[in-house]
């Protein structure tokens, strides 16, 4: 019987942090969906709006081998409706959301994955935007 599993992600400035949580998560399963935020979702998260567009960012995610679908993640409130709509087994997130998904254990397994260390796609704009 085959395994599905979700995540969701802003996936901007795509880094090696983002690749590695992808893989990881896609180990966990036979077939990985990927909610990518939309970029008015984005902006309520986080305060701006992604360097990339939204287009873009679902068609980076979409390039990657171990990605089996993507889609647009347009509400933090809507996670239950797209673990079901996908029929996900396993939600995966990263570990600095550790506790806030429980909730869906009574649907599918949770898993909080370890974050790349010292990798952020805010740290990184931080970084660029420094250098000009």
């Amino acid at each position: 019987m085959s395994r599905t599993v979700i995540t969701f992600g802003t996936f901007d400035v795509f880094h090696v942090g983002h690749l590695r949580v992808i893989e990881r998560a896609a180990a966990l399963g036979d077939r990985l969906v990927v909610g990518v935020s939309a970029d008015a979702l984005n902006l309520r998260k986080k305060g701006r709006e992604p360097v990339f567009s939204q287009d873009e960012r679902l068609e980076i995610v979409a390039a990657l081998k171990p990605v089996s679908a993507v889609f647009v993640e347009e509400s933090l409130e809507q996670k239950r409706d797209y673990i079901l709509e996908h029929g996900a087994d396993v939600l995966v997130m990263g570990d600095d959301w550790e506790g806030r998904f429980d909730e869906f254990r009574d649907v599918c397994e949770v898993v909080y994955l370890t974050r790349t260390p010292a990798i952020s796609t805010t740290a990184l704009i931080e970084k660029i935007s420094s250098t000009g």
